[in-house]
């Protein structure tokens, strides 16, 4: 058995209070995964609601300029702008099922808010969004675009006011409210069963990649890459390639924020996995221009695919993500988010080593969200 295998669920290090409402939620899961009207529900959603599939594009100039072929899954097409819809669809369409009316989520960038916000509101439920003050003040379009989706959201101000907070400010919630509202969580971090379950619903990004890189080339690539704060994205991209020894799985992190490049074992939001800590083993601050990737761990999943060596990491300064986001916009016309730009920049990088490969890149969000953060770093910048 591999560490993948081992850590995948994460464990669950929670309270005595929230025991049996992860039971619940792990009873729920499985319902839905025996339910073949719950399925064809959440599969109708994800085409006439959310869009899907997302196209496979070719950039054939930055495959000029980069020296290989560089082919881009477009998750910033997915409705709303990134990839977080495809889990909050799945797991708000589970909560109805179980009976709940009310929706607790976190969010870091907002997407994962933004996302949850439409889904409640296409479902007909209620949502309470939990983000960090710091967050909210540079993400103000997506707080925006929660409130009007009928969302409530609240502002952390505790601590650094980053997605930790957040998080940590939704738990203590749920934790008082687990009998009447059910907690969609964004990423594959938590105690079990979120990290099964949120890699189940992002899977559709890898497998659907996978079909549409054979018909475009024939072939698969030979490395695939997408950023990594707590993962979800990257574990589905990851989740179609997983299984070809011959694919390399590139996981990109922010430089302040990487927990799969320094990280050691611990314990965090009930799960175990690769975590950034002090030397007396508290949880270190971190720092990324983009909030979505401002968080001290990453996935357990993820984690043991770095430990069994399956999984390489690069970590991607500021400058080296803005630098790439504007070669892309000015290239290809196509405008990504913060996070996603850390993975374009790894991309440029593996190409500057391995000219000529084919690599596929997950671009797992637009950004719009993130002119105003680009705007304070340019002008930052030139002073």
């Amino acid at each position: 058995m591999t560490q993948a295998d081992i850590l995948e669920r994460g464990g669950k290090f929670i309270p005595p209070l929230l025991a049996p409402a992860l039971l619940r939620l792990e009873n729920g899961f499985k319902n839905y995964l025996n339910d073949a009207q719950l399925q064809a529900q959440y599969k109708h959603s994800l085409h006439s609601f959310a869009g899907r599939p997302t196209p496979l594009t070719y950039a054939k100039n930055l495959s000029r300029i980069w020296g290989g072929e560089v082919f881009l899954k477009r998750e910033d097409l997915l409705h709303g702008g990134a990839h977080k819809l495809n889990n909050a669809l799945g797991q708000c369409i589970i909560a109805q099922s179980m009976g709940f009316s009310e929706i607790i989520a976190e969010t870091g960038a907002g997407q994962h808010g933004v996302a949850t916000a439409m889904a409640a509101a296409q479902l007909g439920l209620k949502a309470r969004i939990f983000q960090g003050a710091r967050d909210v003040e540079r993400q103000r379009l997506n707080a925006l675009r929660m409130n009007l989706f009928g969302a409530t959201l609240i502002p952390v101000p505790d601590g650094a006011a980053t997605l930790k907070e957040a998080v940590n400010a939704a738990m203590r919630e749920w934790v008082g409210r687990c009998n009447e509202a059910a907690y969609c969580l964004g990423s594959i971090v938590g105690p079990h069963p979120y990290p099964s379950m949120v890699r189940y619903f992002q899977k559709i990004i890898g497998e659907e990649c996978c079909e549409q890189i054979m018909t475009l080339t024939g072939s698969m690539p030979q490395t695939v890459v997408a950023c990594v704060g707590g993962g979800s994205n990257a574990a589905g991209m990851f989740s179609g390639f997983v299984h070809l020894p011959n694919v390399e799985l590139v996981a990109c992190e922010a430089a302040g924020a990487a927990s799969l490049t320094h990280g050691k074992m611990g314990l965090l939001h009930g799960m175990e996995s690769l975590l950034l800590m002090t030397k007396e083993r508290n949880i270190a601050e971190t720092h990324s221009i983009s909030a979505g990737l401002d968080y001290p761990g990453v996935g357990p999943w993820l984690a043991g695919l770095k430990l069994d060596g399956r999984l390489s990491s690069l970590s991607i300064n500021d400058k080296e993500c803005v630098l790439a986001l504007e070669e892309l916009a000015c290239n290809e016309g196509i405008l990504c988010a913060l996070e996603s730009a850390h993975a374009l920049a790894g991309g440029k990088k593996i190409l500057a080593d391995k000219p000529g490969q084919k690599i596929v890149i997950c671009v797992s969000g637009r950004g719009d969200k993130d002119l105003e953060t680009l705007l304070k770093y340019k002008e930052s910048a030139a002073q």
